[in-house]
């Protein structure tokens, strides 16, 4: 990135880049609670993800409250200006992650009393870790200016689609065999969509990644794999 005459100038997109790597590290640990929680049938635990998206939420504020003081202090142009857009951007799709973590951790307060299958946990479990790993190399990505390792969590997105649409069908298998799997089993189709959703905000800073580095939007389309009802699963 271009070097600036004015050392404030660089602290300020220092502290842009410092507040995305702690805001991503927020993110991963609360979304990894959550599913602990989740797969523990702990609501102590559940409790502490949640009130943990607080913390969250005031860091995403923090960043667009700076980014744009600079727009206005500064007047950004060209690469600098793709740095604080970036960075406004891509702090709003952690917060939604984070909303999309804290919605996991209270499926785990809903069934905390329920035993569930192994099973079930397992194919949720995988999701996790995915989820996890993408958002892991995306922020790697921004943190290197890494436009490659970027698109390549960009076309991972439709692995994660197909572990929805595979654990959306055994679920749903899992409810018609006994009408009393249905409660434990629709909890668990929400923490699955939620992981969903993630992935697609993880691919959003993966083409935001690609945009700041290139300055070019990704023209291919993008990648889905996702081919269940939105009309049966929706945001929890």
């Amino acid at each position: 990135m271009t070097q600036h005459t004015v050392k404030s100038y660089e602290d300020d997109l220092k502290f842009l880049d410092n507040r995305i790597s702690h805001m991503g590290g927020m993110t991963e640990r609360l979304l990894g609670q959550a599913f602990d929680a989740l797969s523990r049938r702990d609501p102590k635990l559940a409790g502490v993800a949640i009130a943990s998206d607080k913390a969250i939420d005031t860091m995403q504020r923090e960043i667009e409250e700076h980014a744009i003081a600079m727009i206005a202090k500064r007047q950004p142009v060209a690469d600098d200006l793709r740095h604080i857009m970036a960075s406004l951007k891509i702090s709003a799709d952690l917060e939604r992650i984070g909303d999309f973590a804290k919605n996991i951790a209270k499926r785990a307060l809903a069934i905390a009393g329920e035993s569930h299958p192994k099973p079930l946990l397992l194919g949720l479990g995988h999701m996790v870790e995915l989820t996890l790993r993408q958002l892991k190399d995306v922020l790697d990505a921004y943190a290197a200016r890494d436009a490659d390792k970027a698109l390549v969590v960009w076309r991972k997105d439709e692995q994660l689609d197909a572990m929805y649409n595979s654990l959306f069908r055994e679920l749903l298998t899992y409810m018609m065999e006994d009408p009393r799997n249905i409660g434990l089993s629709t909890h668990l189709l929400f923490g699955a969509k939620n992981l969903e959703r993630i992935g697609d905000h993880t691919t959003n800073i993966a083409e935001t990644v690609h945009y700041l580095v290139h300055g070019q939007t990704i023209t291919d389309d993008r990648p889905k794999g996702d081919n269940t009802s939105s009309t049966l699963i929706q945001r929890g």
